[in-house]
């Protein structure tokens, strides 16, 4: 038989071929969560996985609109991204909480796709709820271990100035001592010792009060960095982060380029102000992060700039700064990163202040001393 070689082999295209392949079997047996919904706010369809999470029975699930099974302090949140991909926003690694029939709180992330022609929204959900558990006991130890030293040393600032004036008043008694009138060399003796210990005593007394006030700046390792490096070790671990939300970055580090700093403290620092740049951006919104460095006078100045949410200057007052203050309805806001930012400018002898706006924006300026 002569063979045509001008002749495919195979009369089906790959799309034809495409054709034989179900999706059933993908949908089926997935351990992550599939789910189709409505427009009208009503699962349309879900997948064994997500069935067995919930508890609930298909039926169940259908009968009830999605806002029903989701946690109360995210239901404002969830509605207005829900109402984004309404309008055609595509939602990715959007994260609420669900709560299931037997009452367990389960943490979840979401990636949404909308289908306008069909008033559709395909969605894929993962289980996060052991992350963020691990989150939140770090958070806590964190906030434990920064309340118990800044107790300590408030204690002990405390008792070393207290004891300065029972010293004093024993320095001032044995000043008053005639020693013209003893005959004793012994006697004479110990009360010059008496009054030379009590001085070296005030002396030491005041030296570690000084040393409390000093000593996060002496026990901190200060070195000649790069800001475009710190910079640049920051945002690795965020790539994901920055991709995903698409955030855009304006940054001039052409007037100061080096700083004298703790590696670790700059880069947690860096790592706080951008993450939260992005995760409390305006829905809808790409984030634009803007960091620059200057100098001024005795100073060197980075400042972070946002066009976010921002915050109502009236409201928070000084509480910005504060441990567990929130002024965000967002799930991950645990009040402890600014906490730990100003904590970490202190320890390196600079301050924090910001300026913000609420839905324009908020720059931070970081003051190091040079």
């Amino acid at each position: 038989m002569k063979t045509n070689h001008n002749q495919p082999i195979c009369d089906k295209t790959p799309f034809d071929m495409d054709k034989h392949y179900s999706i059933e079997p993908f949908f089926e047996s997935s351990p992550d969560f599939l789910c189709i919904a409505g427009y009208d706010g009503f699962f349309r369809r879900v997948n064994p996985a997500f069935i067995k999470l919930m508890g609930y029975t298909r039926e169940e699930l259908f009968a009830s609109p999605i806002s029903h099974f989701v946690h109360p302090e995210h239901k404002r949140n969830t509605a207005e991204t829900r109402a984004l991909i309404l309008e055609g926003v595509p939602l990715l690694n959007f994260q609420n909480r669900y709560i299931t029939k037997n009452g367990e709180i389960v943490w979840l992330t979401w990636t949404s796709i909308p289908e306008p022609s069909k008033n559709l929204i395909y969605a894929i959900a993962k289980n996060i709820t052991h992350i963020k558990k691990l989150e939140e006991e770090r958070n806590l130890l964190l906030a434990n271990l920064t309340k118990v030293n800044a107790e300590f040393k408030q204690l002990t600032y405390t008792t070393s100035h207290d004891l300065r004036t029972p010293v004093n008043n024993l320095i001032s008694l044995v000043s008053l001592i005639d020693t013209s009138t003893i005959q004793n060399e012994e006697t004479l003796l110990y009360i010059e010792m008496l009054e030379t210990s009590a001085i070296q005593l005030k002396n030491t007394l005041n030296e570690h009060i000084d040393h409390l006030n000093k000593e996060d700046k002496l026990n901190v390792k200060v070195e000649n960095l790069s800001l475009q490096s710190i910079l640049d070790t920051t945002i690795e671990p965020l790539r994901a982060l920055i991709s995903d939300s698409k955030a855009i970055f304006n940054i001039d580090f052409s007037e100061v380029q080096h700083i004298n700093s703790n590696a670790f403290y700059l880069q947690s620092i860096f790592l706080n102000l951008i993450s939260n740049s992005i995760k409390y951006s305006r829905p809808g919104m790409t984030p634009i992060i803007t960091i620059i460095s200057k100098k001024v006078d005795n100073y060197v100045r980075i400042i972070f700039s946002d066009n976010g949410l921002g915050f109502d200057m009236e409201k928070v007052g000084g509480k910005i700064f504060g441990l567990h203050q929130s002024f965000h309805d967002h799930p991950d806001s645990k009040g402890i990163g600014l906490y730990l930012v100003n904590s970490y400018m202190n320890s390196l002898g600079g301050y924090i202040s910001l300026e913000s706006e609420v839905n324009v924006g908020t720059t931070f300026i970081l003051n190091f001393r040079t």
